[in-house]
């Protein structure tokens, strides 16, 4: 990408991480959980697209987020060990993409150099794994009432995850089947109270995924 200069990436790069504020106003957009999906997101398509602007975008949204780990396990599952995807691993993608590039080499040193401040606390998250086709409920997951509640699951790989969340009562409260390797939940519950999570593997392949609530 010869010519490209830093300030017009600048430009680009500005325009990416306004996008969240044009997000339906049905908590708050910039909520960790929604950072990652939306970093998630960013870092597909950049991927797909070989494009290191999109990645470089992913990756400081993704540092921006302080994820931290808890020992939650689906029913009959033991414990897992990992973290969700990580904005080194993003800027490692991004580096070849972007090499002979002075303007977005620089870019890349600047995120790597930039301190945490400013990171938000969460999400909380826990590893599991799934093979094709099986399916991991948590049946305990509290959330408080009144409070906007936020659940996300994010594979290491390529495949379909869908999600579905049900309350103490057995009543069907979000649901995320769309095809795409992550998903996302929100809702604001009543009273606070345990809910089920059900991640299903809709792909062919076994894989290792984060799942994260706030």
């Amino acid at each position: 990408m010869p010519g490209r200069s830093a300030p017009c990436f600048t430009g680009i790069l500005a325009a990416l991480l306004a996008v969240p504020l044009t997000l339906p106003a049905v908590a708050d957009p910039l909520s960790p959980v929604r950072t990652a999906e939306l970093s998630a997101r960013l870092y597909a398509a950049g991927v797909a697209l070989a494009d290191p602007v999109l990645i470089l975008a992913a990756a400081k949204l993704r540092k921006t987020l302080d994820p931290v780990p808890t020992d939650r396990t689906a029913d009959g599952a033991s414990a897992v060990s990992g973290t969700p995807l990580d904005w080194h691993d993003m800027l490692a993608q991004a580096a070849p993409l972007a090499a002979g590039d002075a303007g977005l080499e620089g870019v890349i040193a600047d995120v790597r150099a930039e301190t945490g401040k400013g990171a938000s606390s969460g999400p909380v998250y826990s590893i599991g794994t799934l093979r094709s086709g099986a399916v991991d409920i948590y049946p305990v997951v509290e959330f408080l009432g009144g409070d906007y509640a936020e659940v996300y699951v994010e594979p290491t790989g390529d495949t379909d995850l869908n999600l579905t969340v049900i309350d103490g009562m057995g009543r069907l409260i979000c649901a995320d089947t769309e095809v795409s390797p992550i998903a996302y939940c929100g809702w604001r519950p009543l009273d606070t109270g345990s809910f089920v999570l059900r991640v299903v593997n809709h792909g062919p392949l076994s894989t290792t995924y984060a799942l994260m609530t706030n």
